[in-house]
């Protein structure tokens, strides 16, 4: 079995802020698969008390087994499910009534790990949970000694129907395996990571994904994951396409922190995954989805293929969840024997979050996995408690009711290992040293936990951020060389403006790898941020010249010359990158860039139009480029593009000002007007935008109201002397002389040069 892979990110494009994270995902477990269906005649209480008191053994198929079978069994159970075997009629029951006996007497089956009894210690009320009660095992037992009677017809219930095609409904858009792959008939279980690429040219936020494998009985489980920038799929260009082999993979994450935020963990018993509305995933162009499966040779050779279904919604994300890892590998060697070999790790919150979801794991050697939480107030919370652990049925647990626990409490991690001859699941007999390891003979103590930071105060850092510092120190105090876990120290110190530490951190990662392209461009990003571009220039240049291909520091350095107005060498170093890096949006929109800065608007055209065939909703290249479009006069198309622009990034108010220039130029004022009341609700204190505001309801005859908005332009900017001898024209213009004539003379005051406002104050009637 597959832990969650680690991902990657790689240092950050125009110095902002980027994390590495360990992901894997899986979206909310809850309402999937068939319910267990209603009565067919509601009122069977009378015909249930004959029965009874006919006889005390009579138990039966329709009344007392169905109800039991439908809600717990039929999900993987059915004709083309995940199950061996149908359990959906009285003839498929009745035939298989002995393994349904001996599985849920040793609770084998249904496949449920976490303590079953509401009373015991450990107990946590999940999402979807399919133990079955003492009472039902024991009408299951009684049934098969009792003659396994099928029960009459006034008793039946509807069986639960299951689509032979898409169970969600008709995806907004199928992704296939390009190349099917020949599991062996025989062998160990085998890890095959499949590339999806997203076709898209637009972004869009995923609600639910349904997965679809071609034999479903072979897949014990599947992890999907997110590759931001394909990177898997670059670094195997010529076997991607039928799959490429290993239990964990490292990807690159992208550029800006967006932590991993979902567990899409599938199983054949959860045939799709429901996000809650208010936290869909994101694809990205340009993105790949890796299907990270968990195949089981079946006695025959089975060629491998899969869909996977994704469902849109138009709504974005209002609430930000993350991962959070509790790990200790390191302390993993098991000698031969040793039943009771104990691993623990612990982190303490910086913040109140709600716990959504949990996801423990070990290998054949876990015997009990418990998670708990001491709250600042010493109490102490379950996250979950696994008496006896089966690599065979793990899966994600998402909780009923998210479980709060305030900053300062501390998250306990307790597993325990059995690596004797009595453990059914130890894969060697006779014992040998278990280690930790990716192979499934290997060992891992893991447990991922899904959290929402919640409460934060107005103001504060990103709590995320402080979550990932937590976490990453936490994880040098057990390993303080760990690269991975340096870079994503110095991602995040940088992210929350501790500049100086993040350098340090860089640094110290530098004694390591000296000409780590990746750190070098880490480190120059710091400083960048931090204000000293010269020194980040330099380092920008180390990284390039340890690795010609560092697509991140020739970006970084470029758009540093751009800001530095260095446009020559800044297109230079972009006409490199598209021999290093081709067909990257941002390169061609940042070229684009570097052209407009040297007066050349047609070769600028042509690198945002490359652009946009890239990413249809690249920002750099729309914006850009309907400001382009705009002075060569096409207003219509200007509108167009800019209002892209401006739905990409809602909160920011530079292409909403352009939008409303290109309505003014277009003569459409009232639309100018509009854009212009929203970028004052962005940006509510910039004067600048109430003294537009002024000019555009000016132009369109509504002089008082354009008094008004200049008046508060000047109340923000008491300064500007432009501002008063536009004010005084105005209402001048309204026939208020006396007016008119101090704010000129306002005007004056501030700037005695000021010839408009003299020559103003020449013409006003005495």
């Amino acid at each position: 079995m597959s832990a969650l892979p680690i991902i990657r990110r790689r240092s950050l494009r125009g110095a902002a802020a980027s994390l590495a994270g360990w992901v894997t995902g899986a979206a909310m477990l809850a309402g999937v698969g068939a319910q267990a269906p209603s009565s067919r005649n509601q009122s069977q209480s009378q015909g249930t008390a004959k029965v009874s008191a006919n006889t005390e053994a009579s138990v039966t198929w329709s009344h007392d087994i169905a109800p039991i079978v439908y809600k717990n069994c039929t999900t993987c159970h059915h004709a083309g499910g995940g199950g061996p075997f149908s359990l959906i009629t009285y003839q498929d029951a009745r035939r298989w009534a002995p393994q349904m006996i001996e599985v849920t007497r040793s609770r084998y089956m249904p496949p449920w790990l976490p303590v079953q009894d509401h009373n015991a210690a450990g107990y946590v009320h999940f999402q979807d949970e399919r133990g079955l009660t003492d009472r039902g095992i024991a009408l299951i037992a009684k049934w098969g000694k009792s003659g396994m009677l099928e029960g009459g017809a006034a008793n039946d219930l509807a069986p639960p129907v299951y689509s032979q095609t898409w169970q969600h409904g008709q995806p907004d858009l199928t992704l296939t395996i390009e190349l099917p792959y020949t599991l062996p008939a025989a062998g160990t279980d085998v890890f095959r990571n499949f590339i999806l690429p997203y076709p898209l040219k637009q972004t869009h936020y995923i609600r639910a994904m349904e997965i679809r494998p071609s034999v479903p009985r072979i897949v014990h489980h599947a992890n999907v994951l997110i590759d931001r920038t394909a990177s898997y799929r670059r670094a195997h260009p010529d076997a991607w396409q039928g799959g490429i082999p290993g239990m964990e993979l490292a990807v690159d994450a992208g550029n800006t922190f967006d932590p991993d935020s979902s567990f899409l963990f599938w199983k054949p018993d959860t045939p799709y995954l429901v996000e809650p509305p208010s936290m869909p995933w994101r694809l990205d162009p340009g993105n790949d989805l890796i299907l990270n499966m968990h195949l089981k040779p079946s006695g025959k050779p089975e060629i491998v293929s899969a869909q996977v279904g994704l469902y849109f919604t138009d709504i974005p994300p209002t609430k930000q969840p993350m991962l959070l890892q509790l790990e200790h590998d390191s302390a993993l060697d098991i000698p031969p024997g040793d039943a009771n070999f104990v691993v623990e790790d612990s982190l303490k919150l910086p913040v109140d979050v709600e716990v959504l979801g949990v996801y423990p794991h070990t290998h054949y050697l876990g015997r009990t996995l418990e998670a708990w939480a001491i709250l600042p107030d010493q109490q102490k919370k379950w996250l979950i408690s696994i008496p006896s652990w089966d690599i065979d049925r793990q899966s994600v647990y998402r909780y009923s009711t998210p479980l709060l626990l305030p900053k300062g409490s501390m998250v306990h991690m307790h597993y325990v290992y059995d690596n004797s001859v009595a453990n059914e699941h130890n894969p060697n007999n006779p014992p040998i040293r278990v280690r930790a390891g990716n192979r499934s003979e290997d060992e891992m103590a893991h447990l991922w936990l899904q959290v929402l930071p919640v409460n934060a105060p107005a103001g504060s850092p990103d709590p995320r951020l402080l979550l990932e510092e937590a976490w990453m120190l936490q994880r040098l105090s057990k390993d303080a060389t760990d690269s991975l876990t340096l870079y994503n120290l110095a991602a995040t110190e940088s992210a929350l403006g501790k500049y100086s530490q993040a350098i340090a951190t860089y640094k110290q990662m530098l004694v390591q790898q000296p000409e780590d392209a990746r750190t070098l461009t880490g480190l120059g990003a710091a400083y960048e941020t931090a204000g000293d571009w010269q020194k980040a220039a330099q380092v920008y240049q180390q990284a390039i010249a340890a690795n010609a291909g560092a697509c991140d520091a020739r970006f970084d350095l470029a758009e540093l010359e751009l800001k530095h107005d260095q446009a020559g060498a800044g297109e230079q170093q972009l006409h490199s990158m598209q021999d290093h890096c081709p067909d990257d949006a941002d390169v061609h929109s940042a070229l684009g860039m570097a052209l407009v800065a040297q007066n050349q608007p047609e070769a600028a055209t042509a690198e945002f139009n490359r652009a946009l065939e890239l990413t249809a909703d690249d920002f750099a290249a729309l914006y850009n480029l309907g400001i382009l479009v705009a002075q060569s006069g096409d207003f219509p198309r200007a509108i167009e593009l800019l209002k892209a622009a401006s739905r990409q990034r809602p909160n920011d108010v530079d292409p909403v000002v352009q939008l409303a220039a290109a309505y003014a130029q277009s003569g459409l004022l009232d639309d100018a007007t509009e854009q212009l009341l929203t970028a004052i609700k962005i940006s509510p204190k910039d004067a600048n935008l109430h003294s537009l505001l002024s000019q555009v309801l000016a132009s369109n005859g509504h002089l008082p109201m354009a008094v008004e908005q200049q008046q508060a332009a000047l109340r923000l900017a008491p300064g500007d002397a432009d501002g008063w001898n536009n004010l005084g024209v105005m209402q001048a213009r309204q026939g208020d002389t006396a007016a008119a004539r101090e704010d000129f003379m306002h005007a004056l005051r501030l700037n005695p040069d000021h010839a408009q406002a003299a020559a103003n104050l020449q013409h006003l009637p005495r």
